[in-house]
């Protein structure tokens, strides 16, 4: 079987994808797996055994441009593939399978898709309530049951340039690493308070850790106000790698993180898939449809009666799903998952 899948645009969902890989391995070991998706996703499918290639899709998201959909189209003919399978739900993700004459084309009914798709499901949100349920439910016939336990992502690391990566960033790795996650592309409604992080940073730093901060450059701002938390005798011990690595690098850079603190986000899942000891903090969204899926992990979210809002900002305007969800709640996890007591040098 050879199968073209079009991938989602977003970091959590393409590392959840691998799931769905998995499970297409699982049935014919042989299978040739190409991914259609944006650019940057390359070194998050580089790191995925299963799959053969990923396929540059020059189509930015939510851009139409039927004139290069046809080339790409065009260009993938000559592959010949089997099957195509489709995660993201929208009519433009259809056009290029279609165009491109793929025998079977799978997906969720989305918008009007009809005709493009010719193996059409309809997604019972009960029977799936998590992504990687509904992306691993495209790898079987349809309404057939899924496997237990469901396969879960696991990135391999790339060796060189993890070593690479830590000359050039001057990382050392005499201490125990904790990295810090603080940003949410999704909205500021997912972040928890710098001022948190910035605790937890100090603490950890008066322990004798390392601190990592990972972030894109548009995180630059709250990570350098998380160092800002610390004294000047303590700072040395961060460093704030926010807006400086290539998604390449804070792949195989958080592989070496001895525990992990995330906002729900694309590094949260990057975490997860790599196996770090993971602390997930959510606020205006819920782990009951993308959790980390790895064993050493701990979720916390408060459950707050206006929450899960799945909005970018809150619109009650007190952010109370992240600010009532204090630094002791994170320590406490930390401490669990690490072994050390954290809470009584909070003073």
């Amino acid at each position: 079987m050879k199968y073209l899948i079009v991938g989602p645009s977003w970091v959590g969902d393409m590392v959840m994808a691998q799931t769905l890989f998995i499970a297409l391995k699982r049935q014919y070991p042989n299978a040739i797996i190409d991914v259609l998706a944006p650019g940057w996703s390359s070194p998050i499918l580089e790191r995925m055994p299963e799959v053969r290639r990923a396929i540059d899709m020059p189509v930015g998201h939510g851009s139409l441009n039927l004139n290069l959909r046809r080339k790409v189209a065009h260009s993938l003919k000559a592959e010949s593939y089997d099957q195509a399978i489709l995660l993201p739900n929208s009519l433009k993700s259809a056009l290029i399978p279609f165009l491109a004459g793929i025998p079977v084309r799978t997906g969720w009914r989305g918008e009007m898709r009809y005709g493009l798709l010719n193996d059409l499901r309809t997604l019972d949100k009960k029977q799936y309530p998590l992504m990687i349920e509904r992306f691993v439910a495209l790898a079987y016939p349809d309404k057939e049951a899924l496997p237990t336990p469901l396969p879960v992502p696991a990135l391999e690391v790339n060796k060189a340039n993890l070593d690479s990566a830590l000359g050039r960033y001057r990382l050392t790795s005499g201490a125990p690493v904790l990295a810090l996650c603080p940003g949410a592309e999704f909205g500021p409604s997912k972040q928890w308070p710098a001022g948190y992080y910035g605790e937890v940073a100090l603490i950890m730093a008066r322990r004798g850790w390392q601190v990592w901060l990972f972030g894109s450059a548009k995180d630059r701002q709250v990570t350098s106000e998380i160092v800002s938390y610390l004294p000047k005798t303590l700072q040395d011990h961060c460093c704030n790698l926010a807006g400086e690595t290539t998604l390449a690098d804070a792949v195989d850079l958080l592989s070496r993180a001895d525990a992990v603190v995330s906002n729900d986000s694309g590094l949260m899942h990057i975490a997860a898939a790599l196996s770090r000891p993971l602390i997930a903090v959510y606020g205006s969204t819920t782990a009951a449809h993308t959790p980390p899926m790895n064993q050493n992990s701990k979720t916390l979210w408060l459950g707050l009666e206006c929450s899960p809002c799945f909005k970018r900002e809150c619109p009650l305007g007190h952010m109370n799903c992240m600010r009532k969800l204090g630094p002791e709640m994170v320590l406490k996890a930390l401490s669990d998952l690490t072994g050390q007591e954290l809470l009584e040098i909070r003073e």
